[in-house]
């Protein structure tokens, strides 16, 4: 792997990692009213959407079903995680399958 590519992997997870660190020290601050709480509990959500929904209008059958396949994942588990590993096996499948 090329230096370049290790120096910018490094630089990006100590942006993460101060993101992170960042709004623990921030959420210090705010009240966690049931407003609230309803808020962070729907951003991972909005977060993945966000990302995916540009894909899904640009993108074919193949991306448009993995974001189902995430929405759908996400109602059904609560599970961030589990809904984006879903999201992907259903795009690396359907992409397999699919003409392009």
């Amino acid at each position: 792997m090329p230096l370049e590519h290790v120096v910018l992997v490094l630089l990006l997870a100590a942006s993460t990692y101060a993101c992170r660190a960042g709004g623990y020290v921030a959420m210090r601050f705010v009240r966690l009213t049931p407003r609230v709480r309803q808020w962070l509990d729907a951003l991972p959500l909005a977060v993945m959407g966000a990302f995916l929904a540009p894909i899904a209008l640009d993108g074919g059958v193949a991306e448009t079903a993995g974001l189902a396949a995430t929405v759908a994942a996400t109602r059904l588990t609560g599970n961030s995680l589990i809904a984006t590993l879903v999201g992907v096996v259903v795009v690396a499948g359907l992409r397999a399958v699919l003409p392009r």
